[in-house]
């Protein structure tokens, strides 16, 4: 079961191949494009939280982060010790609060693909009015069982497209070399619909 448990002994015996040590290149370059260092910016699944520390040094200033994990947030209070990033330490399912932007590096890959439905209009809710999804899918099948779990964009067409309109959903061209390929950049505007 991926529940806390999993993850937390996954961070306890540092079996964390996904962290890269360092914010990834394609989401370097969407912060990069972020003009609005205000705007109120949720990571779920945040892990080590590489893009948050690129944010603060980009000089964004409303930033949270939430992980099911505790290790890695009880390590996160002391990275970020002056306050400059809201940590939470919870379930995103769970989570309540109002974004404009909602950065996805390794979450839905991350979680039970059964669950990706019920993410998508988390994220849908959590946002304010013509907030944004943007970061990087995995479009490719992995050969071991997950996670991480792989995907297609027939699958996240489905996924995204009845509550979100498709601004970018191309091939990533800033990929690490392993994951050449494999990503699909995305920047996905929440529809003004109900999400309940």
């Amino acid at each position: 079961m991926l529940d806390k448990t999993f993850w937390d002994n996954r961070y306890q015996t540092e079996e964390t191949q996904w962290d890269l040590k360092s914010v990834s290149p394609p989401l370097k370059e969407i912060i990069d494009s972020l003009e609005n260092k205000e705007c109120s910016i949720l990571i779920p699944g945040c892990g080590n939280a590489h893009e948050a520390e690129y944010l603060i040094k980009s000089g964004f200033t409303n930033i949270t982060v939430i992980d099911i994990a505790p290790s890695p947030v009880e390590q996160l209070k002391k990275k970020f010790s002056k306050g400059e990033v809201k940590i939470l330490l919870g379930d995103f399912f769970e989570h309540k609060g109002a974004y404009d932007l909602i950065l996805e590096q390794t979450f839905l890959c991350a979680i039970d693909p059964l669950l990706r439905t019920e993410y998508v209009k988390k994220c849908a809710e959590l946002l304010n009015e013509n907030g944004s999804i943007r970061g990087v899918l995995f479009n490719v099948q992995f050969e071991k069982p997950g996670p991480p779990f792989g995907g297609s964009n027939e699958e996240f067409e489905k996924l995204f497209l009845p509550y979100f309109q498709f601004i970018t959903f191309e091939t990533c061209t800033h990929s690490i070399e392993k994951r050449k390929g494999n990503e699909v950049l995305i920047n996905f505007r929440k529809k003004n619909i109900p999400t309940s």
